[in-house]
């Protein structure tokens, strides 16, 4: 996996685990994945699992932009690894 990829993919677990530990911002994304705390341990197994996590941060700028400030990065760096993640928005196909 290059280097890029797997930062990206840190990047995403640890947005997740921010996400696992505030109640709400979980019940939310377990919403938006129609799922139950058993589904989403399943999820979290699955290849897509960061690109996932990802769009959930990125599909809310105010998400996004809080994500940035408890992971103390730039919102960027968010949508970067959104990028590095989806080949279908490199104009790639996986």
């Amino acid at each position: 996996m290059p280097k890029e990829a797997e930062a990206a993919r840190d990047l995403a677990m640890q947005a997740f685990l921010r996400i696992a530990a505030d109640p709400e911002m979980v019940q939310s994304f377990m919403a938006s994945t129609g799922t139950d705390p058993v589904g989403l341990r399943a999820m979290a197994g699955r290849p897509g699992f960061a690109l996932f996590v990802l769009d959930f941060i990125a599909e809310q700028d105010d998400r996004m932009v809080e994500m940035a400030r408890m992971l103390e990065i730039r919102p960027e760096s968010i949508a970067r690894a959104r990028v590095i993640l989806d080949p279908a928005s490199r104009g790639e196909f996986a």
